[in-house]
C-alpha cells in the first residue's frame, strides 16, 4: 500500500487520492480473539503541507467476534480515521515519533495495520447493555429472566448477617 507522491514534490497543497483493497492477513492484523472478515477498504489522500506529507482517510472492515458477556457470534462494520505526518528520512526536522520514508514512495502498511488494531475495544459487546449469562443456570438473560436467585451478599457484611440471623 504505497503512495506515489513524486507530483506533489513542487505542489503544496496538492492533494493525491489513493484507494486501496488489502485482506488482513496480508497486512498482519490479526488476533486470536477476533476475526477481520474479507478485505479492509482504505480511502484517504495525501497532501504535501510543504514541511511534511500529511496521509488521512478512512478504513472500513467488518470484525467478528464471540461476545464476551453472552457467549453468542457478533458481527460489526467498523470505521477507523487517521491522519499521519510522515517526512523524507534525512529530514532535519524529523525526530523520534516521525513517520519516514525515502524515495517518492510512502508506505501506509504499518499506519494501517497499527490503526486497525490499537481501535478495537478490550471488551468486546453484542451491544452495550448486554445483560449477560445467568451465573447460576446459564440462561441468556438478554432474552428475558430466568427466576434465579443471583444475591450475592456482601462479604463486608457477613458479621452483621450472622447478628440478624440469631435474633
Amino acid at each position: 500500500m504505497k503512495v506515489n507522491i513524486a507530483e506533489s514534490n513542487a505542489d503544496f497543497t496538492q492533494e493525491i487520492p489513493f484507494a486501496f483493497t488489502v485482506l488482513p492477513s496480508d497486512i498482519g492484523a490479526v488476533a486470536d480473539d477476533y476475526t477481520l472478515e474479507g478485505p479492509l477498504t482504505v480511502e484517504g489522500k495525501v497532501i504535501h503541507t510543504g514541511s511534511c506529507w500529511r496521509a488521512e482517510g478512512v478504513i472500513r472492515c467488518e470484525k467478528s467476534f464471540v461476545c464476551d458477556r453472552c457467549l453468542k457470534p457478533c458481527r460489526e462494520s467498523q470505521e477507523h480515521q487517521f491522519s499521519e505526518e510522515f517526512r523524507r528520512a534525512g529530514d532535519e526536522m524529523a525526530d523520534g515519533d516521525t513517520n519516514l520514508f525515502e524515495g517518492d514512495l510512502i508506505d501506509l502498511t504499518e499506519l494501517i495495520r497499527d490503526t486497525v488494531l490499537a481501535a478495537q475495544p478490550l471488551s468486546k459487546l453484542c451491544s452495550p447493555d448486554c445483560k449477560g449469562l445467568c451465573p447460576v443456570c446459564g440462561a441468556d438473560l438478554n432474552e428475558g429472566d430466568c427466576g434465579c436467585d443471583r444475591y450475592v451478599p456482601d462479604p463486608r457484611m457477613a458479621a452483621l448477617q450472622e447478628l440478624l440471623a440469631k435474633k
